[in-house]
């Protein structure tokens, strides 16, 4: 079975309506349905926005559902001028950005305990969310995404994640569910597609996000009707 995870509505209505044989289960304000999805096994979950609530919903998720590898998708914004809307940034390994213990001589972006700033995502998932982009006419990159408690849209913002931590894209959710995932041993992969540009701010996002939502579920429609089967069971 695969784990969907998505922190809006929008990112995952399409995706919702075409499940069958669904159970829904709630978690705090996360909630998570268990069915069918393109004729496979799946998990679907909702959320919420924030480090937080993805981090519980990711644990809930591992421990009731057990799902063979994490999927995170979604929208996000661009740290690269290149990268357009609805443009894919596919998942190399997650950053928390607002990590930062480097007072007591740590790097900024280490996550205590587990002692990485980079978590990493399955080659052979991010290998087939390529393969996947490409079947569905979406322009993709691969690339560090990095996430964190706020919504980036200073420029000069923008581009000190991209220098620090050599980022992509910038989210709200994705490290947290990355670490969850790293801590219980279950593979993860990510992609994010471009709902705000490097120069594009709150407004831009607002006008594009539906776009940007509707070219990452045609995304995970694509791979999952081509590599469904082999994570069923």
């Amino acid at each position: 079975m695969i784990g969907i995870i998505g922190a809006m509505e929008r990112e995952i209505n399409a995706l919702r309506g075409q499940m069958t044989e669904t159970r829904e289960d709630r978690i705090g304000i996360s909630t998570i349905w268990r069915g069918r999805l393109y004729g496979h096994e799946a998990a679907l979950a909702l959320c919420g926005i924030g480090k937080v609530h993805a981090a519980m919903c990711a644990q809930a998720m591992i421990l009731q559902e057990k799902p063979k590898l994490i999927v995170n998708i979604g929208v996000a914004g661009a740290l690269e001028a290149g990268l357009d809307i609805g443009d894919a940034v596919i998942g190399v390994s997650a950053v928390q950005h607002d990590m930062d213990t480097s007072p007591i001589g740590d790097p900024v972006g280490m996550i205590s305990g587990i002692n990485l700033v980079y978590l990493p995502c399955d080659e052979i998932a991010r290998e087939r969310l390529k393969t996947a982009a490409a079947l569905a006419g979406i322009r993709a990159q691969e690339g560090v995404i990095a996430t964190g408690d706020r919504f980036i849209e200073r420029i000069e913002e923008k581009q000190a994640l991209r220098d620090r931590f050599g980022a992509l894209a910038c989210d709200m959710e994705g490290a947290a569910i990355a670490q969850a995932a790293y801590e219980m041993g279950v593979p993860y992969a990510s992609y994010r597609c471009i709902s705000d540009t490097l120069r594009g701010n709150g407004l831009e996002y607002a006008v594009n996000a539906d776009r940007a939502a509707a070219a990452s579920q045609s995304l995970i429609r694509t791979w999952m009707e081509r590599y469904g089967e082999e994570y069923d069971g």
